[in-house]
């Protein structure tokens, strides 16, 4: 099964959960498709359930082969729902990536909540599954605070800053890959997806 992702971060986090289940996965790269153009077109659609099957779709197109993808993002109640499907592109920085881009869209999320008491966010993770013959999508999502100041060195994108209200108000940033894993968006997400897979298997095995 591939895993639709050049994210270094969100590729850490599900080599470990789907090694927890037994399942083996390779990235985009262990797939030999090289990066194109036609990526970048690929989340233009206002949610978050739409960009994620579009990026499954496109990568089975091209493997041949059964493909997960999400899309994933924050969504901060004071600013009307964004950053949302916007998340890693927020801050508009094309000529960033990585560590730096994250840098800016988090200055941008600090400076866009200046003086706003109301500091009530989520973050949501849709999984979506093809494999030529099903598409399956799935859920996830996670909430708590914006904080102004950031808080661990872990997690990546916006983590620093988002305190889980699960997690004692601690930042993703602060806790260990496993503590992020038992109520994080995307772990929620894919875990739904492999629970509905495991079902429809098992439902095939039976008939």
């Amino acid at each position: 099964m591939i895993v639709a992702t050049r994210s270094a971060g969100k590729l850490r986090e599900l080599r470990a959960l789907f090694a927890s289940r037994g399942i083996g996965i390779i990235d985009l790269a262990d797939a030999g498709i090289e990066e194109s153009r036609g990526e970048d077109g690929l989340e233009v659609y206002p949610t978050f359930a739409e960009n994620a099957l579009a990026k499954a779709r496109y990568f089975y197109a091209r493997a041949q082969r059964p493909t997960v993808a999400d899309d994933s993002g924050l969504v901060v109640a004071a600013l009307g729902g964004r950053p949302g499907v916007l998340s890693k592109r927020w801050s508009g920085r094309i000529d960033l990536a990585g560590q730096a881009l994250d840098d800016e869209n988090n200055r941008l999320l600090v400076e866009n909540l200046r003086g706003v008491s109301d500091r009530r966010a989520h973050y949501v993770c849709v999984a979506a599954y093809v494999d030529g013959a099903r598409e399956i999508i799935c859920r996830g999502e996670v909430h708590g605070q914006i904080i102004d100041t950031p808080r661990g060195a872990g997690g990546f994108g916006y983590d620093p800053y988002f305190t889980s209200d699960e997690l004692g108000g601690r930042t993703f940033g602060e806790v260990r890959g496993e503590e992020k894993a038992r109520v994080s968006h995307r772990a929620r997400a894919f875990c739904a997806l492999l629970d509905r897979l495991g079902d429809v298997n098992q439902a095939g095995a039976g008939s």
